[in-house]
C-alpha cells in the first residue's frame, strides 16, 4: 500500500453545507418556479464560471441582460450568498483538525469564486487551519480539470502517488485519480474515517 503523505480536503459539502435554495426559498416561495429559475436562469453552469474566475458584475450583467425581468432575483445569488453557507459539518472539520494536530500534511483544493472564498474563511476560521488551498476562481482552473490537481501539486511539492484527495462529487473524485492521486468519495464523516483508515491514516 503507497504511503498517505498528503491529505487534500474539498470544501463545499465536505467541511461547510451549501445549498442556494436556502435564501431562494424566501426570494422565490413558489418550489415549482425556484426549480424553473434555478434550470433557466441562475444555472450550475452560469455559477460554476465565477467559480472559474469570471466576475459576479459580469456575470450578473450577462444575465440580466438575458432575462430583464429577473434582475432583482439575479443579484440577491451573489448578494445572499453567505446564507447559502449556513453551516460547518462539525464531524468532518474535527477530522481535518485532528490530522493537523497529528502531524498530518493538510491542504484543501476547492472550486470556489475568489471573494465568496475570502467571506467563506472569515465565516469559517478553521478553513486558515490547513497549509494552504487552492481556489479555482484564483487560478482560473475547475474540478474535474486535471490540470487543477496538477497545479496544487506543484505549489504545494504534493506527490502525486502519495496524496489522497476528499471530495463529495464523484467526478471530481476521478479527476483526482486522473491525476495520479488516491482519491475517496465523501458521504459522511463515519466513513470517510474508515476509508482513510483503509488508507493507513488513523485520525
Amino acid at each position: 500500500m503507497t504511503e498517505i503523505r498528503h491529505i487534500v480536503f474539498d470544501i463545499g459539502k465536505v467541511l461547510i453545507h451549501y445549498d442556494p435554495n436556502l435564501p431562494y426559498q424566501r426570494i422565490i416561495p413558489d418550489p415549482d418556479e425556484r426549480a424553473k429559475f434555478f434550470a433557466t436562469v441562475c444555472t450550475h453552469d452560469w455559477n460554476i464560471e465565477q467559480d472559474r474566475g469570471r466576475s459576479w458584475a459580469e456575470a450578473e450583467a450577462l444575465l440580466i441582460g438575458e432575462f430583464p425581468e429577473h434582475e432583482d432575483k439575479i443579484r440577491a445569488f451573489r448578494l445572499h450568498w453567505a446564507e447559502m453557507v449556513p453551516h460547518a459539518y462539525e464531524d468532518s472539520v474535527a477530522i481535518m483538525t485532528s490530522l493537523i494536530a497529528s502531524g498530518h500534511d493538510v491542504t484543501m483544493l476547492t472550486n470556489f469564486a475568489a471573494d465568496t472564498f475570502g467571506e467563506a474563511r472569515k465565516m469559517y476560521p478553521f478553513l486558515n487551519a490547513p497549509r494552504g488551498v487552492t481556489v479555482s476562481g484564483e487560478v482560473g482552473l475547475i474540478k474535474p480539470d486535471v490540470a487543477i490537481y496538477q497545479r496544487h501539486a506543484k505549489d504545494f511539492d504534493l506527490s502525486p502517488a502519495h496524496s489522497v484527495f476528499i471530495d463529495d462529487s464523484f467526478p471530481n473524485v476521478e479527476g483526482a485519480r486522473a491525476a495520479g492521486w488516491q482519491a475517496v468519495h465523501f458521504t459522511g464523516a463515519d466513513q470517510l474515517k474508515a476509508d482513510l483508515l483503509a488508507l493507513g491514516v488513523g485520525v
